[in-house]
């Protein structure tokens, strides 16, 4: 019943988006949420053990994104756990296997006084007020680098936020399921802006991360040599400090205080995975170009592919739950410019020949499938090509699963959803982890 309600609106909402549709050169700034969404607000407390921020970067678009950090990041490396004396209570998810581990004590609980952990806790400058983090870097040797990972939201290029409430739910279980840093994407939606804005904004998050951590770095470099108070600096010095200055006012602090771009994940819901694949190809292109940013694995879940050669499932579950294949069709049709429709485009297909790089040199792939998605058996057919170059490209299929299972707003506090991410987690960890491959799946 849900699921007929569900296409009746998108259906609804497809149609007056084709009516109203609005030739992208005439919004070049374009939309990343709609109205009839409901969007979280951002908050930089350690609500429910993350604390979140958004940012606007570029100036000449509506591309945003949202940071999601974990109170993990919060704990000194080879320190005892301070995750109890630094997180907000909030309500747990109870149907996640970890709720034993997200009890911790309120903000307002603090260390004995005797207690070692004090001094530490003290030397990291962690809030200013009402556990709010600033994320203003501390010493190194207290600073905990954790993984980044970009994220991208589903919603068949036309809906859809990283500031949707169903989004940000996802984004913090996995943020604390894989303990990384996640950069929720929010791209601009079609059709105000069609093919290729939504992979170019992909790409645009992926070059202002590696931007960031050569900004931290040089930043970092610079500072190590200011002169104490009352010395006299030379020309040159005062040059610099001015470029110091300039260089600290646009470091993301968060990501510069925490991030490792050396371990940078892709994951991507639904047509989000599209653009992963996109970017992931884009990144293996420009090889080091990128440093220090390195994409070692991407996630594809469900991701949005088709092609004019119908698929099995294509045919026998066309009319599958939620998204059926006529109303993906729509989407598509909203997606690309009317002069470049076509099923096996190379948004569309990740099948066809002449689609570089090799398959060879992309990073490891996980891909989650669902058993009555109609769009399963490309994205296995996707996965097997990739195992045949010798690239780790496993599947995870669940049954009796829809499109979407572990990410639709009234399907994510299921118990299937939470497996999802928990799986998720055990696979990323692998090629995260900085003390070896100890994971397996």
């Amino acid at each position: 019943l849900y699921s007929v309600f569900f296409k009746f609106l998108l259906k609804h909402r497809l149609q007056n988006l084709i009516q109203n549709a609005i030739d992208e050169s005439s919004n070049p700034y374009g939309v990343t949420t709609r109205p009839e969404e409901s969007v979280s607000a951002s908050n930089p407390s350690f609500t429910d053990g993350v604390a979140t921020k958004d940012i606007h970067i570029d100036p000449f678009t509506a591309l945003s994104i949202r940071i999601f950090l974990p109170d993990s990041s919060l704990s000194p490396p080879e320190q005892p756990d301070l995750k109890p004396y630094l997180r907000s209570s909030g309500n747990d998810d109870p149907n996640s296997h970890n709720h034993r581990r997200s009890s911790y004590a309120p903000s307002n609980v603090g260390a004995p006084r005797n207690d070692p952990r004090r001094s530490s806790l003290e030397g990291l400058n962690l809030r200013s007020d009402n556990n709010v983090y600033r994320g203003y870097s501390p010493s190194p040797q207290n600073c905990r680098k954790l993984p980044i990972m970009l994220q991208f939201h589903g919603g068949g290029w036309v809906s859809g936020s990283n500031e949707s409430v169903a989004n940000d739910y996802f984004c913090r279980r996995i943020a604390k399921l894989c303990d990384v840093i996640v950069i929720a994407v929010g791209y601009r939606l079609a059709p105000e802006n069609k093919y290729p804005a939504a992979f170019e904004d992909g790409l645009k998050v992926l070059n202002w991360l590696a931007k960031q951590a050569n900004l931290s770095e040089c930043s970092k470099s610079m500072g190590s040599g200011a002169r104490g108070v009352g010395s006299e600096f030379t020309k040159a010095e005062v040059q610099r400090h001015i470029v110091d200055t300039f260089g600290a006012s646009v470091v993301e602090p968060w990501l510069a205080a925490h991030g490792d771009p050396s371990r940078c994940v892709l994951l991507g819901v639904s047509c989000g995975a599209n653009i992963v694949d996109y970017v992931a190809r884009k990144a293996v292109q420009a090889g080091k170009r990128l440093d220090p940013v390195k994409v070692v694995a991407q996630v594809l879940m469900y991701p949005f592919f088709i092609g004019n050669v119908p698929t099995q499932s294509e045919i026998k579950l066309a009319n599958s739950y939620f998204y059926d294949k006529a109303m993906c069709l729509l989407a598509w049709k909203l997606f690309l410019p009317k002069e470049e429709f076509s099923l096996d485009h190379p948004a569309a297909n990740p099948l066809i020949s002449d689609r570089g790089p090799p398959l060879k040199f992309m990073p490891p792939t996980l891909t989650v499938v669902a058993e009555h998605d109609w769009m399963r058996d490309r994205a296995i057919a996707y996965s097997e090509t990739l195992r045949k170059v010798n690239v780790d490209a496993p599947v995870l299929e669940y049954k009796d699963a829809v499109h979407e299972f572990a990410t639709l707003d009234m399907l994510l506090k299921t118990p299937q959803a939470q497996a999802c991410a928990e799986d998720i987690a055990i696979w990323v960890k692998k090629y995260i982890s900085t003390r070896g491959h100890e994971f397996s799946y």
